[in-house]
């Protein structure tokens, strides 16, 4: 077996004497008018497909963990499914080892190439493979099968609706998806709208009744149903010899989740992701670890993709749960992960309960809020978020919410509050490494040191495998002259940089420009320290009656670090001089303030009173007056503050289309959902000459 290619500490380990006050490095001469220098990260070269101690596709990635790990050791793993209808899940984890899993990608390889061999499949320009489920070991192993025999990916969000599920198949001319159970029949009535798809294989064993009225569905389609088991089969008895390694293979066409307009479909190679899954790597030491990473966060976006090609390069065990967002909690402490990539909408939640249950009054309280403070004095003093005396006495149940075992948050995303983030570290005394990136540059545009304790707030350095400059935005006044602090659009250059949208010449040349340079429509300021701050968007932004240009996207995220916010979507109309409003509370921080008002104690559970309440116009006056407490501390001008507030515990959603499935904002359908109440706030100026 060969030798490992990354390997410690070279390939993913800080050394100790980092200078984390010099944590980006100028490319001499780059200084162009208009734009700063280039910027690299300074902890270490630049990682390229040249640089040795790399990986350059996924056959590296894989025989990089099957050396380091073994083939008897545990691989992916599964939680027991006990019974189907209801579903009930056990506690015990079914194990795949490295072997078992080498030979069943071998074998589904070998079927799935079979089909598109013998003309079954295929007639697209590139030949490609749906997927369209929630993660299991067998979403995996199938992409893992499709990188043997350079087959592409075409990743399908288990929440996606029916005209973009029809949209991207059509528009990747994808000829055969594997899908869960609930997925095949909506296929299948898709299918007029869909004639290239020719085969559907389904993600589980399917009940002898279901498979046959499926099989006879598909019939009358023109449309073969598989079994998972029955196409592995069918590769075992048919093997063919993989493709040989190809950092160039398209690897996936990874369909962005379209907040304006239809997805766009990024190209990315393998060799774009297996050095993006390096990059994500660097800065943690796993010599002598057990790496156990839960998988939750949907693999068809870009940034759980990269996390697992990263678990599979070092050795490390995939284990995925439920997939139920009720029973994450209960995965987690069944579960145990060592490393746990999320979002911010998951802290935030629970960083809400922690401090609500904190704070419940009494003699507990009182011990509660001496331990954080001890804590976050250390933090901020030494860089340590453990403490013997504290994390015993108080800490150690909150750290078992996570399974007691967690050494490393991988956060990404969307931004977090700092102070809210500094509050999760010490309380579960581990590290958080928070970055920045987007599906086009394989989600590794930036990432913080966990050794930086004065962090939160930026996302870091430049990922090891890029260049970052910023260029002038006049229309919002951001420019590279800016003091104290660089300011402008966030551009970047590297080996993890996609290679154009699909079929979408016009999209492309307007994102990617001569230079290799991907222009993210992010805006983004660099510090002293050389770390990357996102302030702004490029887009998204309105001109108010008056002729002030607001960006509703930053005025979001400021407002959104209060507490008492779960969602928040503000609104402005070229034809008003102001902005409104629709407020989505978070049910524990309501709580109290209608129980003041209404003067009887209401519980965070009990909805309808909280519903009943959020129509009360001094509960709105009061949420209104902590929003207000943001917009002070962030120095927003009259005209970006929040003048009327609708309240409401309806929230945005991925069904019903308000959200994408990456659970951002679609603005215009967010707007339509709330349009009546959004007039009528219009209404309540006295001064508004345009009320409705």
């Amino acid at each position: 077996m060969p030798a490992p290619h990354l390997q410690w500490p070279e390939a993913t380990n800080l050394s100790p004497s980092v200078d984390v006050n010099k944590q980006s490095v100028e490319v001499p001469g780059s200084k162009r008018p208009g734009q700063t220098a280039h910027y690299r990260s300074a902890l270490h070269p630049l990682l390229t497909p040249e640089t040795k101690e790399t990986v350059h596709n996924f056959h590296e990635i894989f025989e990089n963990g099957l050396a380091l790990a073994g083939p008897n050791a545990t691989l992916l793993g599964e939680r027991k499914l006990v019974s189907k209808n209801p579903p009930v899940w056990g506690n015990t984890i079914e194990w795949m080892t490295w072997a078992t899993v080498d030979a069943r990608r071998r074998a589904l390889g070998s079927g799935i190439y079979k089909l598109f061999q013998d003309g079954t499949v295929g007639g697209g320009a590139l030949k490609t493979v749906g997927i369209w489920s929630r993660n299991t070991a067998n979403w995996q192993i199938t992409d893992l099968a499709l990188h043997l025999f350079h087959l592409t990916n075409v990743a399908l969000y288990d929440t996606l609706g029916r005209d973009a599920v029809e949209y991207i198949i059509n528009h990747a001319e994808t000829s055969i998806i594997f899908a869960s159970t609930k997925n095949i029949a909506t296929l299948l009535k898709l299918s007029p709208q869909t004639p290239c798809v020719k085969v559907i294989v389904a993600m589980e064993e399917l009940e002898a009744d279901t498979k046959a009225v499926l099989t006879s569905w598909g019939e009358t389609r023109n449309i073969k149903v598989m079994e998972f088991s029955e196409l592995e089969a069918f590769g075992k008895a048919n093997p063919s010899e993989p493709l040989p390694p190809s950092a160039d293979a398209i690897a996936t066409i990874c369909y962005t989740s379209g907040t304006t307009g239809a997805p766009k479909g990024v190209l990315l190679t393998q060799g774009n992701m297996s050095i993006g899954a390096h990059t994500m790597l660097y800065g943690t030491d796993f010599r002598g670890k057990e790496i156990v990473n839960l998988s939750y966060l949907p693999l068809a976006h870009i940034f759980e993709r990269i996390v697992e090609l990263g678990g599979f390069a070092v050795g490390g065990k995939i284990v995925y749960g439920t997939g139920d967002p009720l029973k994450l909690i209960e995965d987690i402490q069944i579960i145990k992960p060592t490393f746990l990539p999320t979002v911010p909408r998951i802290l935030n939640k629970l960083a809400s309960a922690i401090l609500a249950a904190g704070n419940a009054g009494g003699f507990k309280t009182t011990l509660f809020n001496k331990a954080v403070q001890t804590k976050l004095a250390n933090y901020h003093a030494t860089g340590t978020s453990k403490h013997t005396f504290w994390d015993a006495l108080v800490f150690k149940k909150i750290q078992a919410l996570l399974g007691g075992r967690v050494q490393v948050v991988g956060l990404g995303s969307a931004p977090m509050n700092s102070n809210t983030l500094n509050f999760l570290r010490i309380a579960f005394g581990c590290d958080f490494k928070e970055g920045y990136g987007s599906t086009e540059n394989c989600g590794v545009g930036c990432q913080a040191i966990a050794s930086d304790n004065t962090s939160a707030g930026t996302v870091g350095p430049p990922g090891i495998c890029l260049e970052i400059k910023l260029v002038d935005v006049p229309s919002l006044g951001y420019t590279s002259e800016d003091k104290p602090n660089p300011r402008g659009e966030i551009c970047t250059r590297g080996a993890s940089v996609f290679k154009g949208y699909y079929k979408d010449e016009d999209n492309t040349k307007a994102s990617l420009d001569d230079e290799g340079w991907f222009h993210t429509g992010d805006v983004g300021e660099i510090d002293s320290k050389g770390r990357f701050k996102i302030i702004d968007r490029v887009k998204n932004v309105i001109k108010l009656s008056q002729g002030e240009f607001v960006a509703v996207e930053k005025i979001e995220s400021l407002y959104s670090a209060s507490p008492v916010v779960q969602q928040l979507y503000v609104h402005g109309d070229s034809l008003q001089s102001f902005l409104v409003a629709v407020l989505i509370p978070d049910p524990v921080q309501l709580a109290p303030i209608a129980s003041t008002v209404l003067g009887k104690t209401i519980a965070p559970e009990s909805t309808d009173e909280l519903a009943e309440a959020c129509k009360n116009a001094e509960v709105a006056k009061i949420l209104l007056e902590k929003l207000d407490k943001e917009a002070v501390k962030n120095g927003l001008k009259g005209f970006e503050k929040i003048k009327y507030l609708h309240v409401s515990l309806d929230p945005f959603t991925v069904d019903e289309g308000t959200m994408t499935p990456t659970l951002k904002m679609r603005r215009k359908d967010a707007y339509l959902k709330f349009k009546k109440e959004i007039e009528a706030l219009y209404t309540l100026d006295p001064q508004n000459k345009f009320a409705l």
